[in-house]
């Protein structure tokens, strides 16, 4: 059978189903993570209440109604400075909250750390929302977080930036493309299953990269809504979509601030091509920066089937951030 005969029977999934099918999949994918939480799970999660420390909710950093952040302030505010970690929720960039994070923002802050959950503008039927909007929208919030720090009493000299799914693909922008303008220093970046790359050929799960004028057409539609950029079939056909996806493809901006990183996805991943993930972990290696790269054989975008890896994954992500997040010892003078 010939390559172009082959390629016929390839059906790209129509634009607009193809949206919808990922957005759904997405929103569903990290919440549903621990449906059945494994018992170490609780070692990483706490609830919060006033012996863990100070809750300042929905503080402002912008004039959109989803321009809200939460600050977790740790029990003991003697020390001379502090480590911001903030976590960025998932949803598919069209659901979530950071509320929805509550039980992992208290237990970093148990661990002695300011932590921060930020609301982005989601995209909806009747907005133009895109992840390079709501990457822009995480920039602006990061010294507004760490204003309200200070002026709380907790003076913040280094920050990591983390998430899952969505959240991930937004924390992982910040670290490598913004990184540099950050009011603090960012020293470390981890996550799961977000999206960092956006070749059309490693999106096949969605019918697009083929070379076919419906899959084009499909990945002009997709790519179109999570970039806020308009792309044609033509530019899917060219090559020069990739221009427009670059502001939110984070494995291409490695190399600008290539901090330690920890990362884990799922090679059955049906919503976050495990393709792309792929390129991420090709520009960490180029990098040389310190990085872990989980691979779960057996899971999707829930990395629910190999709990063994995942909590490799966790201990890691706990052990980085007492190598790089050190709580500080010295009290204030």
């Amino acid at each position: 059978m010939s390559r172009n005969r082959k390629e016929k029977k390839v059906k790209a999934v129509p634009a607009g189903i193809g949206i919808l099918v990922f957005i759904l999949a997405f929103g569903a994918g990290v919440r549903s993570k621990f449906a059945i939480q494994p018992s170490w799970t609780k070692e990483y999660s706490v609830k919060w209440s006033d012996d863990v420390g100070t809750l300042q909710s929905d503080l402002p950093y912008g004039d959109r109604d989803a321009n809200k952040f939460d600050l977790y302030l740790p029990k003991d505010s003697s020390k001379d400075s502090y480590g911001l970690v903030v976590y960025l929720h998932a949803g598919g960039f069209t659901s979530g909250d950071k509320t929805d994070d509550k039980d992992t923002l208290a237990w970093l802050c148990s661990k002695g750390y300011v932590a921060a959950g930020i609301n982005y503008t989601l995209r909806t039927e009747t907005n133009t929302a895109s992840v390079l909007s709501q990457s822009n929208e995480i920039k602006a919030a990061m010294p507004k977080v760490v204003e309200a720090a200070e002026a709380a009493g907790y003076h913040i000299d280094k920050m990591t930036v983390a998430g899952g799914s969505a959240g991930h693909c937004l924390a992982m922008i910040y670290a490598y493309r913004d990184g540099k303008d950050a009011p603090v220093p960012v020293v470390f970046t981890y996550g799961g299953v977000g999206p960092s790359s956006f070749v059309a050929e490693d999106w096949g799960i969605f019918g697009i990269g083929y070379d076919t004028d419906e899959s084009r057409i499909a990945g002009a539609a997709l790519f179109s809504v999570m970039s806020g950029e308009s792309i044609t079939p033509e530019e899917m056909q060219d090559g020069s979509y990739l221009d427009k996806m670059h502001a939110i493809a984070a494995a291409e901006w490695v190399w600008n601030n290539p901090v330690p990183t920890v990362v884990a996805y799922g090679t059955q991943d049906k919503v976050q091509p495990f393709l792309a993930s792929l390129r991420l972990k090709a520009a960490l290696e180029e990098s040389g920066v310190d990085y872990k790269y989980f691979e779960l054989p057996h899971s999707g975008h829930g990395l629910q089937n190999d709990n063994d890896i995942q909590r490799q994954w966790t201990e890691t992500i706990s052990e980085y951030l007492d190598r790089y997040m050190p709580v500080g010892t010295g009290e204030r003078k």
